[in-house]
This record gives structure tokens, sequence and C-alpha cells, in this order.
């Protein structure tokens, strides 16, 4: 039995997980973890645990102009994690052979969204390390979780998960966080382009943004912070956020949280691929651009995706029936059943439409349920990460900043009040004028030579706003 206070985590799983699917804000929890063995695994960990096996690492440029660095324009290397450290410390080319071309000074390295599952799928005993379970959901552990290793300057671009919430626990280094709410939606100019299901990306680059072409940035509101390592950043459901890797070295991992929510997000998510396959295949050869991300095998055919789509609504349907059930008799329902973290674009790809129904539930579908909190315990365990025009308010010292100081440290006497947030936010915007206003600034700068591409259409045509009202009519046809 624990006897000492060090010992006693801020909150039990019940707590964590009733704090978890309560916050509408990005959070960072401290003092959770101190316990998981996970916390050692720092890269040279992982290259013994590997012991020469190759991993894919994307490599991207440190000094970037004003458009994203999409997958589809990063370049690629297969290499073991002992060839990485030697190119990231700077030893000869003949010890980091892989990396010969690549200048460590001008070039990141990201070996990311690597399924725990997968690359140790030979050493299942070390998905114990790592202990959800303490967050409240018992049994999910590292075979549900995804591993990021990356270089100074290694990044992700700002986009938006279609699915689920998200739990991250750095390990090594620290990462910079720049994470927008899902009001901002259209001030980010999603885009379809580079296409993968579940992702939403932005046209801006945030940290050096095209102003003149993509003015409504200038209203977004962008909530920053440095995590350390032992803390676990919360991100809310369809959060934006830009990711970078701010020391020489990162380690970190996560895992999403299926959300009730996820299953008309796969209804949308249906629709958008058919409209983007069927028309982004019809362009003429010569002109196609690498518009499907890496992470996709293919670009399906359409019979398949209206399977797909099909297979998605009957799901959705057959979900709203037994939630109805279970509202008419609570004693029904399963309260122990969890989802998988895994996103279907990274694990699934090889998913057959006619059996999406079945996989659906094997996967648990209908996640954990937790009564909800009215007021958020804030506070030096449970640190709120603001917007950066309230970092300075009156909040409290323990606000979380958008430098890079330990927060654990910082935070020591913060006092924090109830979460700023009024209430859960949407994807999809009420305000449709600041679409029209999005459309018109993105094409008056150059109306004069510019003609309409077929990646101008898509933007209009599976916009989150239009694909959420076209699943709205879908479903309304389909309960008739």
């Amino acid at each position: 039995m624990l006897n000492s206070g060090e010992d006693v985590k801020p909150f039990t799983p019940e707590k964590a997980k009733e704090i978890v699917m309560s916050l509408q804000q990005p959070a960072v929890f401290c003092n959770m973890v101190f316990n998981w063995p996970v916390l050692h695994w720092n890269a040279k960990y992982l290259s013994e645990v590997l012991d020469g096996r190759t991993i894919r690492f994307r490599m991207g440029m440190k000094k970037g102009d004003t458009a994203p660095q999409f997958e589809t324009k990063c370049s690629y290397v297969e290499a073991t994690l002992e060839e990485f450290l030697a190119w990231t410390s700077g030893q000869p080319t003949s010890v980091s052979r892989p990396f010969s071309c690549y200048d460590s000074s001008e070039y990141w390295a990201y070996a990311d969204y690597k399924y725990i599952a997968r690359i140790f799928e030979d050493k299942t005993e070390i998905f114990k390390d790592i202990m959800w379970s303490d967050f409240g959901f018992p049994g999910r552990n590292g075979k549900e979780s995804t591993l990021w290793i990356g270089s100074a300057g290694a990044n992700t671009p700002c986009h938006l998960d279609s699915y689920g919430c998200n739990l991250v626990l750095q390990i090594q280094g620290r990462k910079r966080w720049h994470l927008f709410p899902p009001s901002n939606t259209t001030f980010l100019y999603p885009t379809r382009i580079p296409y993968e299901e579940s992702s939403i990306f932005s046209k801006v680059n945030i940290v050096s943004p095209d102003l003149r072409h993509y003015p409504q940035f200038r209203k977004a509101q962008a909530h920053v912070v440095t995590l350390n390592p032992g803390q676990v950043l919360f991100v809310p459901r369809h959060w934006w956020h830009y990711v970078e890797s701010v020391d020489p070295i990162t380690v970190s991992i996560n895992s999403w949280i299926e959300l009730d929510a996820d299953h008309k997000a796969r209804v949308e998510e249906a629709i958008t691929r058919t409209l983007v396959c069927a028309i982004k295949s019809a362009e003429t050869p010569s002109h196609v651009d690498a518009w499907l991300n890496p992470t996709e095998v293919e670009a399906t055919s359409h019979e398949i995706n209206l399977q797909y789509l099909n297979g998605a609504i009957s799901a959705y349907l057959e979900y709203q029936t037994v939630t109805v059930s279970e509202d008419r008799d609570p004693s029904t329902h399963d309260t122990e059943k969890e989802a998988s973290s895994c996103k279907r674009r990274k694990i699934q790809v090889n998913t057959k439409p006619e059996d999406y129904k079945s996989e659906t539930h094997e996967a648990g579908f209908t996640v954990v349920k937790a009564k909800k909190l009215e007021k958020i315990p804030f506070g030096v365990h449970l640190i709120p990460v603001l917007p950066q025009s309230q970092e300075a308010s009156s909040v409290g010292a323990g606000a979380v900043e958008s430098d890079s100081r330990d927060l654990l440290s910082e935070n020591e006497e913060g006092h924090f009040g109830k979460s700023r947030c009024t209430g859960k936010q949407s994807v999809m915007s009420n305000d449709c004028e600041t679409l029209a206003d999005q459309t018109d600034s993105d094409s008056t700068a150059n109306s004069s030579q510019m003609a309409i591409s077929t990646n101008d259409l898509l933007d209009c045509l599976v916009n989150p706003q239009v694909i959420t009202l076209v699943a709205d009519l879908l479903l309304e046809r389909e309960r008739v």
C-alpha cells in the first residue's frame, strides 16, 4: 500500500476519465505517470530494443517557405535508430549512411505514426510499459499507442483529426504544440489535399503564414504549449494542432480515444473519400499532382467507396438504435467496452467495406461512459492551455505559457478557476459569411491570372461545413 504523499497520483483513474470526457479545451496533466516504465523509452533504449530493425523517417527542411511541408512534399529514409542517433550527433556518414544526403543542420528527420503493436510485434511484453489505465481506460497499453521519434525541427503540418480525442505523453526532449479550437476552422483554410482518411489539413503554414493569400488566419486564436518529459497533453476532439520538436531528439507516445461522435464522423469521412477519389481520379494524368498522402495505400474505386459509405451509414443508424434502447433501459448499457485507439488511415488501410460494419463493433465504438464534470479541477496537476492573449491574464500564475520554461516548476503556486470554455464547439462553424470571405480572399489576389483548379473545387465541395450538411441529408433519407 502506498503511504507516501509523493507516491499518490493527483487523480484516480475514475476522476481522470471524468476530466478527459468533460474537458473542452487542451490541458496538461502533471504527476500522473511517474511510475510508468515507458519513461525509460529514450531513443538510445529504443535503438537497443529494436536491435537493428529499420524504420521509416520523413525528411524535411528546417528552413521552409510559407507553404506547409506536407508529407507528399517530403523525402523518406529507411534507417535504424542507431543510424539516426549517429546522424543527429554529427558522426561520419559511414556510421549514418542512409542519411548521408542530408545535412543535419539543414534537415530534420521524423519517425512518425509508428504503431507500437507493429514495430514491436515480436516484443509484446513491453506493451505493459504504457499504462493508460491510470487515466481510466483499463486494458489500454502500448498495443493501442503510437510512437513518435524526431530531431529538432521535425513537425507535423497543422491539421485536425476527424476521429476521437488524444492523450500524448512526452518521454524525451520537448515538443511545442500550437492548438486552435474547432471554431477557428474557417480561419485555417481547411483542405483535403493531400488526402488521407481522418485528417483535415490547413493550407496555412502557421509558423510562417502567407497572410496575403490567407488573411483570415489573422483571426485564429492559438493556444501554445511546450510539453516537457513526464507530462501528458489532452487534445480535445476536432482541435487543430501543429507540432514541432524543440530539442535535438524527441520521443513521445499517444493514444487516440474513440468517442460516440465518431460514428457520424465516419459517415462524413466516407463521403469525403468518395468525392475526392472520384474527382481526382478523373483528372488528366499529365495534370495529376501528388494528392494521395503516403499513409493511404491507393485511391480506392468508386464502387468500393460507395460500399464503404453504405457500411458507415448502416453502422451509424444501428448505433443510434442501440443508443435509444440503452437510454430506455440503462441496465443494458455496456459501461466497460472500450474503443480501439488506432486511426483508420494508419492501421486499417486494408479494411474491406463489406466488413466495415462488423469491424466497428469488434473495435468497440461505444466508448466508456463517464459523468460530465460541472467544474474542471484545474491546478498544479492539471494545467489549462490558454489562448496566447490570455496567458498573462488574471487566471493565475499557473496558466501554460508559450515559452519553453518547465511547467512543473513555474506552476507550483498556481491557482485556477473554472474553465473558460463555455461549451462544446463543433467543427462546423455557424458563420457562413466567414466561409464566403475565405473563398473570396483566397482567390482575389490573383483572380486576373488564375483559373479554378480541381483542388480549388474540392476545397469547396469537401469543406467540413459542406460535408456535415451532406451527411445530415443522407442520414435523414435513410431514417425515412
